[in-house]
């Protein structure tokens, strides 16, 4: 799988709607009430990859795997949520199994769907997630600080690095500074405000293209910390039910946009993670597989069997484009173009790799 992300947002932003789009699904009951997720919805959705689709064409393969991205839309969480307001802090546990948070705000005017504050603000609204998810951050390091006291009197000489991080990054929580853009490294904590988070301004129909004078509020103060998308959550629906691929194309254009909600979702998606693809390819099979950007060749064998990983010996690297112009992999060992890569190599993007391992 590609990657999972979490849909956040206050009531009655658009949450479940953007998720049904997105995993063109109707899983989320997307009524105009607040609290209509009660339990978080979980769909996947294939990762379009043209590169995939020709490689398998060019081996022959009886089965294509993509690389798939789940998401999660979770319940819309409100001022005092980190207190057991609204839905509480079941909800605010499910954030914590993702690996990104789409934070989801409303930048529309509608008299027919209540904002739960009365008004449209974006910027308070996002203030408003960021503070709950802060809080529930600062109750969190509170009880691993006092089990971390404990091991510090007990000549723990780790839990003393640990405990002076912990407190740190606490202080500056109490200060509104979520712990992602804090110095200290706040891994070991499994904290909300860690996680990476890519903000989506849904937007009305008309303004998908550009965004409005709501939106632009957003950008203005955030698009210097984290990815800021305009969407229309509506759009996307309607984009959803458009099977043919060409004439999702000239849907998109006609309405100026150069690619759909989705794929915005996931292109930001790996850049922010620091994602990237590798394939396996053969008649039986063309397969993507996601990694982090950085792994060698040994940790990406391991994505597909731990077996791959402990018994590593080389790779045979091609590149997608050398396997595309020669017409496969028989054509491309007899130009000379295949590779024989072994542990220390790190993997590119794109890379058509065989592992020789012995177990």
């Amino acid at each position: 799988m590609g990657f999972n992300c979490g849909i956040v947002g206050l009531p009655n932003v658009g949450k479940s709607t953007l998720f049904n789009a997105l995993t063109q699904s109707a899983a989320a009951d997307a009524q105009n009430y607040p609290f209509c997720t009660i339990e978080p919805n979980t769909g996947r959705v294939v990762v379009p990859d043209g590169t995939l689709l020709n490689l398998a064409q060019v081996a022959g393969a009886e089965r294509i795997i993509p690389t798939q991205l789940e998401i999660v839309d979770i319940a819309g969480l409100v001022k005092g949520a980190s207190s057991g307001e609204g839905l509480g802090n079941k909800f605010l546990s499910n954030i914590l199994e993702t690996d990104a948070i789409i934070h989801v705000v409303r930048c529309f005017e509608n008299d027919d769907i209540v904002h739960v504050n009365g008004k449209i603000d974006p910027l308070s609204d996002i203030e408003t997630i960021e503070t709950e998810l802060m809080l529930a951050d600062i109750e969190s390091l509170d009880n691993q600080i006092k089990k971390l006291e404990k091991k510090v009197h007990g000549q723990d000489k780790n839990a003393a690095k640990l405990l002076a991080d912990a407190t740190s990054i606490k202080s500056q929580l109490e200060k509104s500074v979520p712990a992602r853009d804090q110095d200290v490294d706040a891994t070991p904590f499994n904290l909300l405000t860690k996680k990476p988070v890519i903000y989506v301004c849904n937007v009305e129909e008309a303004a998908a293209s550009t965004g409005n004078k709501y939106s632009d509020l957003v950008r203005e103060k955030y698009s210097n910390k984290a990815p800021v998308l305009i969407i229309s959550s509506k759009i996307e629906m309607e984009i959803a039910q458009i099977v043919d691929v060409e004439e999702r194309k000239m849907f998109l254009n006609e309405l100026g946009l150069n690619e759909s909600g989705l794929d915005q979702v996931i292109h930001t998606g790996y850049d922010t993670l620091g994602l990237q693809t590798f394939y396996t390819v053969g008649p039986k099979e063309a397969h993507a597989w996601t990694i982090t950007k950085g792994m060698t060749a040994p940790q990406a064998a391991g994505k597909i069997h731990s077996d791959f990983e402990r018994g590593f010996i080389r790779a045979e690297i091609i590149s997608p484009s050398d396997y595309l112009q020669y017409g496969g992999e028989v054509a491309v060992k007899e130009a000379g173009k295949m590779r024989l890569v072994g542990k220390e190599y790190v993997m590119q993007d794109g890379d058509i790799c065989h592992f020789l391992f012995n177990v």
